[in-house]
């Protein structure tokens, strides 16, 4: 989502750019800028890998296959991207040209050269390095890519395949001309998990589109305070941190409500169900309102909440919902690790915790129960996400970092 508001803000400056989907199309909850085409489609990379003769097949007989509208309705049933699951297939990607993909990545690479003909190159992750160096043999220009959450799909590989597989990234990433991270924690973070020279990185903000965010700091309504989750429902996300929290603050402030949406596809439909179930039986005031079709569903969600709080597991690289929260003038309270330190001191707009800790997550929502206390961290918020994290100013870093390695 975030790289086709990227995207889309880099138009708007008068910049050419070509999204273009890896795998699986762009689930988005805005106007997609994207190729209506996938490169490696995520089924015959799977049968690639399963069948060695499928690979060597002619393009006309499996071509249907990467067809967007396909793979939507392959993937809207119970596929899992579980990195449990996908040892050997990650590493066989990342063998490249050398692997079972050959003929996939050539494609890629000869639509780049042929067709694109780009100035620069910005990979979404390390996952697809594997293809880096294809690629760069036939569009001789910068590349650089985005490390903005690859080690929490590394964590999760079976033993036998997450040593290689990192192995086998660090040595391709060598090739990129330079990476990109959101934060100045993740590029210490992943510059060391990869073996990356820290040099090589430059920081990048977030950027939301504020035209999408309507909502304003607000005093709050009279006996009632909102406590909002948005996120994907999924462990490392932490909302079970949240409900026991929420359980605590309930004997403190009577009136709390708990509101909570997401993404709750299959991959998560296990810990989804779990934390649907305990809901019903605790008795607890919620709503769920799922994942919403459109970023104004989205910002609306968000504008009904007094705080928000995504108490992630994870030392979350990115955290695109506490942006979009205090974009509506919500303060935030989120676990002192990750990124977001750097977001509360940026903007003022929220409290920090202990991570892990409960105890300590309600004790701060009850503070912020108080519109006295609130209400000036819901204005600092709104005021501090314009001021550090709009679309304009992401692109115009973009351009200034790409134009000096054009250069």
């Amino acid at each position: 989502m975030h790289d086709n508001t990227w995207a889309r803000a880099l138009m708007a400056q008068g910049i050419e750019v070509s999204l273009i989907p890896a795998y699986t199309p762009l689930r988005l909850d805005e106007q997609s800028t994207s190729l209506n085409r996938v490169f490696l489609g995520g089924v015959n990379v799977y049968l690639n890998e399963k069948w060695n003769w499928w690979s060597k097949l002619p393009r006309v007989l499996t071509s249907w296959l990467d067809r967007p509208s396909f793979i939507r309705l392959v993937t809207s049933r119970s596929i899992s991207n579980d990195a449990a699951e996908l040892g050997e297939l990650t590493l066989s990607l990342m063998r490249g040209e050398h692997g079972p993909h050959r003929a996939a990545i050539q494609e890629l690479a000869e639509f780049l050269s042929n067709t694109i003909r780009p100035d620069a190159i910005i990979f979404s992750n390390a996952l697809l390095s594997g293809a880096l160096h294809e690629i760069r043999q036939a569009c001789p220009v910068p590349i650089l890519c985005t490390l903005q959450g690859d080690d929490v799909f590394l964590d999760g590989l079976p033993d036998q395949f997450r040593t290689p597989v990192i192995a086998r990234m660090s040595e391709c990433a060598r090739e990129f001309d330079g990476f990109i991270t959101h934060s100045a924690f993740y590029r210490d973070y992943i510059a060391n998990y990869l073996s990356l020279p820290v040099e090589k990185f430059h920081i990048l903000p977030l950027g939301i589109d504020l035209a999408e965010h309507t909502g304003q700091p607000k005093w709050g309504t009279a006996n009632q305070f909102v406590v909002g989750y948005f996120a994907r429902f999924a462990p490392e996300k932490g909302l079970h941190h949240l409900i026991d929290a929420f359980e605590i603050l309930q004997q403190k402030v009577p009136d709390a409500k708990l509101r909570i949406g997401g993404y709750q596809g299959p991959p998560y439909q296990n810990y989804t169900q779990q934390i649907l179930t305990r809901l019903k039986r605790s008795g607890l005031p919620f709503i769920n309102i799922g994942s919403p079709q459109t970023v104004e569903e989205k910002a609306a969600f968000l504008s009904q909440l007094d705080v928000l709080s995504v108490p992630t597991d994870f030392l979350e690289p990115k955290g695109m919902p506490v942006l979009e929260a205090m974009a509506n003038g919500v303060p935030v309270v989120q676990p002192a690790h990750g990124a977001f330190p750097e977001m509360i001191q940026s903007t003022g707009g929220g409290k920090l915790v202990p991570p892990k800790n409960p105890q300590a997550l309600a004790e701060a929502l009850a503070e912020l129960a108080n519109p006295e206390l609130r209400f000036p961290l819901a204005e600092q918020a709104w005021h501090g996400v314009r001021q550090h994290y709009g679309t304009q100013h992401m692109a115009q870093r973009t351009i200034e970092l790409l134009t000096r390695l054009w250069q």
